[in-house]
């Protein structure tokens, strides 16, 4: 089906459905018209099981849709049941509580991936991937635009949904916040610096907490503890030289002690954060608080192609009240760049891939390579880049795939060592200086380069992991001894195990320490739970406002994460060492916890995961300290200049 097809049919779907719909009579037909006539599922029926039988339970409750293929489960209720109140005659369950009663019923590898609420009027869709889902709310007068929201239905290979209108505008509202916050300190607000000096700000941040949230900086939460640690009037000067840092090359900071903080944020190119005189003004609690509480929102599911968009709020304060920013969606703009360009070249990359000739076809590939990197483009009205940014996503995506062609083909034809990475042959050629812009307002230009630099770094870290190339090893000693960096080479006296020029050291696998009487390293205390003994902060208190009882068997839990950025006790754990789960056999919402770890482990292809499936209540192994110890997080970034580690005291 094309989008016009379904658009239109989602178009009549919402005529025809709108103000009706009862939960015995119509379930059947309403989803059946979404799955055929929206979606283009064929032989419905066949694929679908309506009111399916949940195995072995005497009640004989039944699912009211269910979707193999994708593990969909459905709960629909008749039009106005409210979806987040307890039903009648439902022992008091939600929709989505009783929808979990089924799915725990079904057998391992018959469980939901996706659970969805329905009423006819809206429409209440679960990641079941998530520790505690919250639902993507769908009404039925958004699906002639949002109808792609529910692909996932029929396409297996959907991991994720999003809504990125949605996201648009809390993004925007957000930075709404942090413009207008930072707006009252200025002394003269309706200054052209004023105005200036503050786009320039609000895109530095949120460039900062998106780069934060998409991986582009190696500690996770670096921005947000950065920020944290400060007084609000110490703020400001920190802000001064996180922006310095940021600008400067790494092998040119001056500072050889720079602090452990700072030195953690990367060389961003580009000029985004280079000295242009701006002002910053004082920073209030008020201000801290805005940033902090920005940098709890996940700035990683909004696509560069529609980063621009969310500053509009920050531009046009008639645009804030309206709730809403205006941009050309991903969708509008490939229904321009596709047949304008992107088709072609598609094409062509497939006519080359049928080529059976090796020679001819890495010949063909470098000609198109060189094509699409040879190719200019100009947008006269650029804005904030949105055409401009998802052109260059689409460029290298192709040329993501030549490059594993050409891989491919060096697999088959070469003898002896192949060379992978940014060698002339593989090197990425797409670069964002193939792309242009017209655009009067300063602010919008900026945010545009902001954008492709955004869209350049992801791409890059798509096509990055990491090779190591052998050219030659012999058992006899040779007189000429070199050692390759990219082009750059090096001679050497001798080479390593490990490539460098130095003696041969190997490190030995221990079981036991060289020193006597020190005790063994051993790894932490493994769940095996699929996340069902741990809990978040905020589940910890809904259980302990219920169930008092629990604040025997609940405490804090440690990890890496948590060690490195001295975050405290944002996680917590069911921990049931001194207690018996029959203390707790009243509270239904543990016992679904075990049943649910029970069979998990079951199904583990590790047999000493399958033998601790008896005792669901329990992590798979203790490994708790009974005295001080030392804690040695298992990951930790490689830009540190030493690895953490700390003696903690035992409890």
């Amino acid at each position: 089906m094309t989008d016009t097809e379904r658009r239109e049919a989602a178009r009549q779907f919402i005529n025809k459905w709108n103000g009706k719909g009862k939960e015995d009579e119509d379930a059947r037909s309403y989803w059946i018209d979404i799955l055929v006539n929206i979606l283009g599922m064929d032989k419905v029926t066949d694929r679908v099981h309506f009111e399916k039988k949940v195995a072995g339970d005497k009640s004989k409750k039944r699912i009211d849709v269910y979707i193999p293929e994708t593990h969909v489960l459905i709960e629909q209720k008749s039009l106005g049941i409210a979806l987040d109140k307890p039903q009648v005659g439902h022992d008091g369950k939600t929709p989505y509580e009783q929808a979990k009663e089924y799915d725990n019923l079904l057998p391992y590898d018959e469980k939901a991936r996706w659970i969805i609420t329905c009423n006819f009027s809206d429409i209440w869709i679960y990641d079941m991937s998530i520790m505690q889902p919250e639902p993507l709310k769908l009404q039925l007068v958004d699906l002639q635009n949002k109808y792609t929201l529910l692909d996932f239905l029929i396409e297996p290979e959907v991991k994720e949904i999003s809504n990125e209108i949605e996201l648009s505008i809390k993004a925007g509202e957000l930075v709404g916040k942090i413009h207008d916050r930072f707006l009252t300190q200025y002394n003269d607000p309706l200054a052209k610096r004023t105005q200036r000096s503050l786009n320039i700000l609000c895109v530095r941040l949120v460039f900062c907490l998106y780069a934060e949230d998409a991986g582009l900086f190696s500690i996770p939460d670096a921005f947000k503890k950065y920020i944290g640690q400060y007084e609000p009037k110490d703020i400001r000067n920190a802000l001064i030289e996180l922006f310095r840092v940021l600008d400067t090359p790494i092998d040119e900071r001056a500072d050889l002690y720079l602090s452990d903080e700072l030195a953690a944020f990367p060389y961003v190119n580009g000029g985004l954060f280079q000295d242009e005189n701006i002002v910053i003004p004082r920073i209030t609690e008020d201000i801290k608080e805005v940033l902090l509480q920005s940098a709890e929102f996940d700035w990683s599911d909004i696509s560069p192609t529609i980063f621009g968009a969310v500053f509009e709020s920050t531009l046009n304060p008639e645009t804030r009240r309206k709730g809403g920013m205006h941009y050309t969606s991903i969708e509008n703009i490939h229904k321009v760049i596709d047949p304008l360009f992107l088709d072609d070249l598609w094409d062509e990359l497939h006519e080359i891939e049928k080529i059976a000739v090796p020679a001819t076809q890495k010949k063909k590939l470098n000609a198109l390579q060189d094509k699409i990197a040879g190719l200019k483009f100009l947008d006269p009205a650029c804005g904030s880049g949105n055409f401009l940014t998802e052109s260059y996503l689409s460029l290298r995506r192709i040329e993501n795939e030549i490059l594993k062609l050409k891989v491919a083909l060096d697999k088959k034809t070469m003898t002896g060592q192949i060379s992978f990475g940014l060698t002339e042959d593989t090197k990425i050629k797409v670069s964002i200086n193939q792309f242009y812009g017209i655009e009067i307002n300063d602010f919008a230009c900026k945010v545009a380069q902001s954008a492709l630099w955004i869209a350049e770094s992801q791409m890059l870290k798509e096509t990055e992991a990491v090779m190591c190339v052998i050219v030659g090893f012999s058992y006899m000693e040779r007189d000429n001894k070199i050692i390759w960096e990219s082009d750059n080479k090096k001679p050497a006296q001798h080479i390593n195990g490990y490539l460098f020029d130095g003696p041969d050291v190997f490190i030995k696998n221990r079981s036991k320490s060289i020193n006597a009487g020190t005790v063994k390293v051993v790894q932490g205390s493994p769940p095996a739970d699929d996340g069902r003994l741990i809990l978040s902060a905020q589940e910890k208190e809904e259980w302990l406002k219920k169930y008092p009882e629990l604040s025997a068997v609940i405490h804090p839990l440690t990890g890496s994460r948590e060690f490195i950025n001295d975050i405290t006790f944002t996680r917590y754990c069911f921990w049931f060492e001194d207690h018996s789960p029959a203390e707790f056999q009243h509270i239904p919402e543990l016992m679904e916890r075990f049943s649910y770890i029970h069979d998990y482990r079951l199904a583990s292809p590790v047999p000493r995961i399958q033998k601790t499936a008896d005792k669901p209540y329990l992590f798979t192994q203790n490994r708790q300290p009974k005295s001080d110890y030392l804690i040695i997080p298992r990951v930790s970034s490689s830009s540190r200049r030493y690895i953490p580690m700390r003696v903690l005291q035992f409890r």
